[in-house]
């Protein structure tokens, strides 16, 4: 088995986490390649240079890889799609961060999921992702131009509100009066989305929905449409620039430019294990039921 290994950050979780991994897998006869920069990060932190040193790194994945594991949290994982993309590579996150909806091997399940992936003991979870395409063509955006969670336009610069007229399969919604919109993913709706108001929509459904974060209008609501739908976005403000967020890449455009967003043509792979669920996450993470009374 061909495995990856990526993180981003190193404290005493990520250490111990990569340790029991790595030691796990070499048990296992498993091949197995650290990312370049973060195989750097973990060799500064930790006095088990030499050790680390005995794995391969990457830069790129390929086809030839079985699986992708993420050490850290949520965003670590957000960060892993880019080196996926549209391999058809799987991930699995182990959570040395906090909420984790994403990341949902604990450290100390890391030996026991590990094994259960190994012997086939999991299921696949399809991610729908959203791709986005701007006219006139940003640079700062492609070729990296897809997002797991959802693509967010705010404002830049300024404490004024901006307007983000919205346009579904072309046809005129209405201009938010806000601080910027959200289209977020199923997998998204747990995030930002929901932060500012937003549902949360199971993983399966073919869904995105538009969250306007501190709208002015406050009739303005959480729309859910079709994954199908083609979005259409156009800012305006006091300002000469906006920001475009994808995930946790953030990218400055010019006011009128138009930004158009959609389902992206390929999904992203994530490991479900047979002893978790969604609804199982969702219970625990969001302590739906601890009220004392129940």
């Amino acid at each position: 088995m061909k495995i990856a290994v990526f993180g981003r950050f190193s404290n005493k979780f990520t250490l111990t986490s990569l340790d029991t991994l790595l030691i796990y897998l070499v048990k296992k006869d498993a091949e197995v390649f650290i990312e370049s920069d973060f195989s750097e990060l973990i060799k500064s932190s930790s006095h088990k240079k030499s050790f680390y040193d005995t794995f391969e790194t990457f830069e790129k994945l390929d086809e030839s890889f079985d699986l992708l594991v993420s050490i850290g949290g949520d965003g670590t994982i957000l960060r892993a799609i880019t080196f996926v993309t549209n391999l058809d590579i799987p991930i699995v996150g182990i959570n040395t961060g906090r909420l984790g909806f994403l990341a949902t091997i604990q450290v100390e399940d890391i030996e026991k999921a590990m094994e259960n992936i190994i012997k086939g003991r999991y299921k696949v979870s399809e991610r729908s992702m959203l791709s986005i395409e701007t006219s006139p063509k940003t640079d700062e955006i492609f070729p990296l131009n897809f997002a797991l969670n959802e693509i967010a336009v705010s404002r830049k610069n300024t404490t004024s509100m901006i307007t983000v007229e919205t346009f579904l399969d072309g046809e005129f919604l209405t201009s938010y009066w806000s601080d910027g919109l959200i289209i977020s993913t199923p997998t998204g709706s747990t995030g930002y989305s929901l932060s500012c108001g937003g549902p949360v929509i199971t993983p399966s459904t073919n869904s995105f929905v538009l969250t306007p974060i501190a709208p002015h209008n406050l009739s303005a609501r959480p729309l859910i449409i079709p994954d199908s739908t083609e979005i259409q976005l156009r800012v305006n403000g006091r300002e000469e620039q906006h920001l475009v967020s994808l995930d946790s890449r953030i990218a400055t455009l010019d006011n009128d430019t138009l930004i158009t967003i959609k389902k992206a043509d390929f999904k992203i792979k994530m490991i479900d294990l047979l002893d978790e669920s969604f609804l199982k996450t969702l219970r625990k993470k969001m302590l739906w039921g601890e009220d004392k009374r129940n």
